[in-house]
């Protein structure tokens, strides 16, 4: 192996394993009492290169997306990024699959969706209802 390869970021891919593992290390134990909805914020960063995060909010209103800005807590200190050579319509239909499914089988499934309201959407786009 040469050193060059030491220093090459792996390119890895969105997997519902990588997700549960990073959602179930980054929620806090105790979710604050004045979270009554989540979010998951999708970004496009460079490189085909994504991340995602996940939001708490004080309030939650389904005719506006607004909602997601009064943020309670945040794991934008320790988000989940991933490359993939998609775009980002496929991206966020992945996204949501991949939170569906952990809803009904992830450690903190019951939490998430035993609030108000869970979306996820990109951070300048609308939001898709869970």
């Amino acid at each position: 192996m040469s050193i060059w390869n030491l220093f090459k970021k792996e390119k890895k891919s969105l997997t519902y394993s990588r997700f549960s593992e990073w959602l179930d290390t980054a929620m806090p134990n105790n979710i604050p009492a004045e979270v009554v909805a989540f979010c998951f914020n999708l970004y496009e960063d460079s490189g085909k290169t994504w991340t995602l995060e996940l939001v708490g909010a004080s309030t939650f209103d389904a005719d506006n997306s607004d909602w997601a800005c009064d943020e309670v807590f945040t794991t934008r200190d320790n988000p989940l990024t991933w490359h993939e050579d998609n775009d980002w319509k496929q991206v966020l239909s992945e996204s949501e699959q991949i939170i569906k499914d952990y809803i009904e089988k992830g450690k903190y499934g019951k939490e998430l969706k035993g609030r108000q309201g869970l979306a996820v959407g990109f951070v300048d786009g609308d939001l898709t209802l869970l």
